[in-house]
């Protein structure tokens, strides 16, 4: 392919990844994984995982969070995916830019943050690097450990059941619901989940036991579909509407947001929700151990649908989320 005249733009930030590992095989020969929430390294009797994500100002952190959940959620997007492979935390790295005008209070807050979210996680901050920028530019690495194989996006089998943990949502509902003085539980809940998101370490820990494939629901749950199913030949993906639990209570808030609440649950993201195929016989095992909500299941149509509450059955365009694009 000639690349010559064409801009990232043009990729988008999916494709560039699937280019990174393209050429990422044609130069290196060691032993790991790439292309999944995070890298699997083996080193002697164990697997090393290890993720890193950006986060900048401008683009992830609603300008209503404060700098202590600054701090928060920079951990917890990395912790999310140690969470979706079913890794137990080892060690979080911080690099950090920020302006030099930045109030030396307001940096202090920033990795308190951090650090609350460390202890929450029990995932010790062990080293990183600091530099200036014209606005906060946050670069964490989370490093974590799994004895037995990780939790993967693509192992499912044909017939699994499609799950996701608690709700999905929330999060996309409480980002509109900032400026909006509306007191009611479900808009509190939603804000709180869109300020300071939890990432699932517990819930992916027990997964690990159970689930044939795993991934977090951080770029919307459609986005989330189409990268499990990964271009597996002859496998398709059908969920249902009435099983979502799209409450009259969030459909009315969205409504006063002006947004389709079913776009809200498909496409917005942030939700750092685990969603996982599992077999309906490790479904019924798991029961006792975890609260989760089947959606759907892996079919043979090799298309990617959901059936609507009045019965019809749509594709689910392939939305969410992306940089570069």
């Amino acid at each position: 392919m000639d690349y010559t005249n064409l801009k990232v733009s043009d990729f988008g930030e999916k494709s560039l990844i699937k280019l990174i590992i393209k050429l990422s095989k044609e130069f290196q020969d060691i032993d790991f994984l790439l292309g999944d929430d995070a890298a699997i390294l083996k080193i002697n009797n164990t697997n090393l995982i290890a993720s890193t994500d950006m986060l900048i100002q401008s683009q992830h952190f609603p300008k209503e969070m404060t700098y202590e959940q600054i701090g928060f959620k920079s951990v917890t997007v990395n912790v999310s995916d140690l969470a979706a492979m079913g890794s137990s935390p080892l060690g979080f790295l911080l690099s950090i830019a920020i302006p030099k005008e930045t109030l030396l209070k307001d940096f202090i807050e920033l990795i308190k943050g951090v650090l609350n979210a460390c202890k929450y996680y029990n995932i010790p901050l062990v080293g990183g690097d600091t530099n200036e920028a014209g606005e906060i530019i946050i670069s964490g690495t989370a490093l974590g450990t799994s004895n037995s194989l990780p939790l993967k996006k693509s192992t499912f089998k044909t017939n699994d059941l499609i799950c996701i943990t608690n709700s999905i949502g929330l999060a996309g509902l409480g980002f509109y619901l900032l400026n909006k003085n509306i007191a009611l539980e479900l808009s509190k809940i939603a804000i709180s989940k869109i300020l300071k998101p939890i990432a699932r370490i517990k819930e992916g820990k027990i997964l690990k036991d159970y689930a044939s494939s795993a991934t977090d629901i951080t770029d919307g749950l459609a986005s989330e579909l189409y990268e499990i199913l990964n271009n597996n030949e002859n496998n398709g993906i059908l969920i249902y509407e009435e099983k979502l639990n799209i409450s009259d209570e969030y459909k009315n808030l969205a409504k006063k947001c002006n947004k389709d609440y079913l776009d809200l649950v498909l496409n917005f993201g942030e939700d750092f929700e685990l969603l996982f195929t599992i077999s309906e016989e490790n479904s019924i095992k798991l029961k006792n151990k975890l609260d989760f909500n089947i959606i759907g299941e892996i079919n043979n149509s090799d298309k990617i649908e959901i059936k609507k509450i009045n019965g019809k059955i749509e594709k689910i365009p392939q939305k969410g989320y992306e940089h570069l694009s």
